[in-house]
């Protein structure tokens, strides 16, 4: 078991290179460095000396909040380092702002969340080091490969001026920020209320997706892959799989999955429940369906 674990690790950082391969080509560099790659390498680095004292204390704590800091650190990174070799320009300003404004939100989210509940996901996880550093370097992978079109075209050196891709993916950005933050927030103010213990949320988004957040989520990645795409070269373009690996995380793999399994368990055999599931959609919001 131990061994697969390590596979696993070793897997992820072989993706990594890859990814930190296929970015920086025709990209900047620092002191013989390609930016792009020192931002992969940065998302990684961070997770793995954090899991020491996080393994060693069995604690998750700040798990969330550490992936949320190296977005920012990875886009602060590439942005200031590219600066220093072809200036600061208008696309590359705008790209790391997005991420950035986008991981502080969420990482405030989560923490906040954090301190209300006790997260569950790692109560298992977190007693066994080498499995505790699998779930680590997932989040640093993560990082690197969805902040990685961003991070292509604020290293690319071509980041050009203000065109329709800039202005249409940062519209796109915007309504998908806008829709996850209001999911949240409508969500955090359900589950603070008493009257709602044991229920589960119709209300607001809620009403028109059955996990309007995420579809937030999904539209606001999309956004930063437009607006990045004229900057990007050759291989480059292979960092456009950021949006596509955001959907499969939320649809097929941690997200949509587990949530609609949970909510079937706790709610399922409710005739109110069915009614809600059958008449929403699961992801993408439209008015809801009338009864009869």
């Amino acid at each position: 078991m131990l061994g697969k674990r390590i596979a696993v690790v070793a897997a992820a950082a072989l993706i990594g290179a890859l990814l930190a391969l296929a970015g920086s080509h025709t990209g900047l560099s620092i002191g013989g460095w390609p930016i792009f790659a020192l931002g992969v390498a940065l998302a990684l680095v961070v997770q793995w000396i954090a899991w020491i004292p996080a393994a060693i204390l069995r604690t998750e704590r700040g798990y969330d909040l550490i992936g949320s800091a190296t977005f920012v650190a990875v886009a602060a990174l590439g942005l200031v380092a590219s600066a220093a070799q072809a200036g600061w320009q208008p696309r590359p300003v705008v790209l790391a702002l997005l991420v950035v404004v986008w991981a502080a939100r969420l990482g405030t989210f989560l923490a906040l969340r954090v301190r209300r509940a006790p997260d569950r996901r790692f109560d298992e996880i977190k007693a066994d080091p080498s499995r505790f550093l699998v779930a680590w370097t997932m989040q640093g992978l993560w990082v690197a490969i969805t902040s990685g079109a961003a991070l292509a075209a604020i290293t690319s050196g071509r980041a050009g001026g203000i065109d329709a891709f800039l202005v249409v993916g940062g519209l796109l950005w915007l309504m998908g920020f806008a829709i996850e933050a209001v999911a949240d927030a409508q969500k955090r103010a359900f589950r603070a209320d008493p009257a709602q213990e044991g229920e589960f949320i119709r209300s607001g988004l809620w009403a028109w997706s059955r996990h309007p957040n995420y579809f937030g989520e999904i539209l606001l990645w999309v956004g930063v892959a437009i607006a990045a795409l004229p900057a990007l070269e050759g291989w480059q373009w292979a960092t456009l799989v950021s949006p596509a690996f955001v959907v499969l995380l939320l649809v097929r793999v941690s997200g949509l999955p587990q949530l609609e399994r949970s909510a079937e368990e706790r709610w399922g055999d409710r005739a109110d429940y069915r009614a809600y599931r059958d008449a929403t959609p699961v992801l993408v919001p439209r008015p809801p369906r009338r009864a009869g």
